[in-house]
């Protein structure tokens, strides 16, 4: 499932009936229809200054809900679902090949289809660029035609919401420029480094510039239906500090393709550019939707398809993309309070839940109702939506903080409750895979499971080609990896100038 958002109005894919859905519903999960939902978010033209006509008609494109697929929770997970029994992976990865500034490995069970690329990437953020277009020259510009083209697939399956004027609209100018001012208006809120690895990773590759520059913008035009969980203290083996992290995205997206986790290794004079720090995902992608940290920090997220006024805000487009605020949680931020105040303080855009683990001190876990005019942190004792009937779908339990697949979804945030319900007190990395992960049917892109206390962390992606089975990664085989190792792994030896 998969949103593509405008500002404003979302061409809604909404519950079917008044009430909220059942626990479990048999016949078809996530099952929709599509209506119109109306919001009253301000449209952004009215923000900025226009130049010429194109600007303006460009603007106008991003100001109206012209690509508005958004879905609202009605399915649920199947009852009869199993446990996860497949064996975890540990052997350490492979080495492949190395280049100045960067290593190829390979992780996990390559004989049975369960391998994906692990990146080592040193340097400076132009270096690390160009590392990684070294190493996998064909393999970036091969996902960055792939998400592209995607994109554009998005927007034409969507034009027929649109009035006729807009259809033409985006007919004469293409979605190549109304992408181009999003971009102008997110670049004074993102770092220079971001543009720098950019760079880098085409020129190496021989991949578009501006093409990848705009394919990193997806996350703030379709966003998946995810899950979280943040564990510690009384609720877990040893009161270690445990999260899941479960992106739910469009199955029939390139997202499988090449599954990676990069290693950055960041290096300056000053230390400005952070420490080591890692994103799961796939090959080319720099922002993060999914990661840890050496300083033992995780991050989350989950889109939000219906917001409600109490707790969200107004939407814009004129901020920091999501994906390289998270990036910067890993990168420079040191504990939990730190990501707390780069959240509270940035210039925001979407709706979303956010969430920051923290496995030092004992552990803490933070969730955010996140939108551009309104942001609530939460707790263990504070989590929203919550009411204090004793049939609430989300309850509260000590030390856990959790939702499952959007803000408003009953089926799989009771769900997960019932599963932790069941493990409280005995919560461990394998019991997340097993029964949370399996039996609640979440994660179906990738997954990671993280231990921040022992700085381990347990990755699945879905199969990358569609007739394998087992295909979604909460029913395949998962992968442990030594974060603490891979943080140490030493430079490579060679020395290759970049021409």
């Amino acid at each position: 499932m998969q949103k593509v958002r405008g500002r404003g109005v979302a061409v809604a894919v909404e519950k079917v009936g008044d009430h909220p859905p059942p626990l479990y519903d048999t016949l078809k999960p996530r099952q929709f229809r599509t209506t119109r939902h109306f919001r009253n978010s301000p449209g952004n033209i009215i923000l900025f200054s226009v130049h010429n006509s194109k600007m303006l008609l460009a603007l106008l494109l991003l100001s109206v809900p012209y690509i508005s697929l958004a879905a609202y929770c009605n399915g649920a997970p199947n009852p009869n679902a199993q446990a996860n029994s497949l064996p975890i992976w540990s052997s350490p990865p492979t080495f492949i090949r190395e280049v100045e500034n960067g290593k190829l490995y390979s992780a996990g069970d390559v004989v049975n289809s369960y391998n994906f690329s692990v990146v080592h990437l040193y340097g400076s953020a132009y270096q690390m660029g160009f590392a990684q277009g070294t190493l996998l020259s064909a393999e970036v510009r091969f996902i960055s035609e792939a998400v592209w083209g995607y994109m554009e697939e998005q927007v034409e399956e969507a034009i027929d919401f649109l009035p006729a004027s807009l259809q033409q609209l985006i007919a004469d100018l293409g979605l190549e420029l109304a992408l181009d001012v999003l971009l102008d208006l997110t670049k004074n809120y993102t770092g220079t480094y971001f543009f720098d690895e950019i760079h880098g990773l085409a020129d190496a590759s021989g991949a578009d510039y501006q093409q990848l520059l705009r394919v990193h913008l997806i996350g703030e035009l379709t966003q998946g239906d995810c899950s979280m969980v943040g564990a510690w203290g009384k609720a877990t083996v040893d009161g270690k500090m445990l999260s899941l992290r479960a992106l739910d995205w469009d199955t029939d997206g390139p997202f499988n393709k090449l599954p990676s986790v990069t290693i950055y290794h960041p290096e300056s004079s000053d230390g400005g550019l952070g420490h080591p720090f890692s994103i799961v995902g796939f090959v080319g992608f720099i922002g993060t939707m999914t990661g840890m940290s050496s300083k033992q920090l995780s991050i989350h997220e989950i889109g939000v398809s219906y917001p409600d006024s109490t707790h969200f805000g107004t939407e814009t487009f004129e901020g920091i993309p999501f994906v390289f605020l998270l990036r910067d949680i890993l990168q420079f931020d040191n504990d939990y309070s730190d990501a707390v105040s780069r959240i509270q303080n940035a210039n925001r855009t979407c709706d979303l839940i956010l969430g920051v683990g923290d496995g030092k001190n004992g552990g803490a876990f933070r969730g955010f109702a996140y939108s551009a005019s309104q942001l609530e942190v939460y707790d263990d004792t504070n989590m929203q939506p919550w009411n204090a009937s004793s049939t609430t779908w989300h309850p509260r339990f000590d030390s856990v903080v959790y939702w499952g697949m959007d803000w408003l979804c009953p089926s799989y945030t009771q769900a997960i409750a019932n599963q932790i319900e069941t493990l409280y007190g005995q919560l461990t990395p394998q019991n997340f895979i097993s029964d949370i992960l399996g039996k609640v049917q979440t994660g179906d892109v990738h997954i990671a499971v993280y231990d921040l206390t022992a700085q381990d962390m347990y990755v699945s992606f879905m199969a990358t080609v569609n007739t394998t089975i087992p295909q979604l990664a909460y029913d395949r085989k998962f992968t442990k990896l030594d974060m603490s190792a891979l943080f140490s792994e030493p430079r490579p030896q060679v020395s290759i100038t970049a021409k």
